[in-house]
């Protein structure tokens, strides 16, 4: 079965705050794939791929994020699944 995939940019206070790892603990938990990185410009970036459902279950959680972050956008885009991803990295 083909995965889903979508693609978070997220603002606020995002960074230094524990997000790409809790992001990757609530990815694992819902067997979801991918990987979430810190950009340049201040936001993170989330690539997502797994159940459809799983993933609505991630972006919620993404509207909030770890105690510490205050999210103040959460951007989502389609994405290419030109890349399987089998695990959830933090880069």
């Amino acid at each position: 079965m083909p995965s889903n995939c979508r693609r978070f940019l997220i603002s606020g206070r995002v960074q230094g705050v524990w997000f790409r790892d809790s992001t990757r603990r609530e990815a694992e938990l819902r067997s979801i794939a991918g990987f979430a990185r810190n950009l340049n410009d201040g936001r993170v970036e989330v690539v997502a791929s797994g159940d459809h459902g799983k993933l609505d279950e991630l972006a919620a959680w993404l509207q909030q994020g770890p105690r510490l972050a205050k999210v103040e956008h959460v951007e989502e885009l389609a994405c290419d699944v030109a890349h399987e991803y089998q695990d959830f990295l933090v880069i």
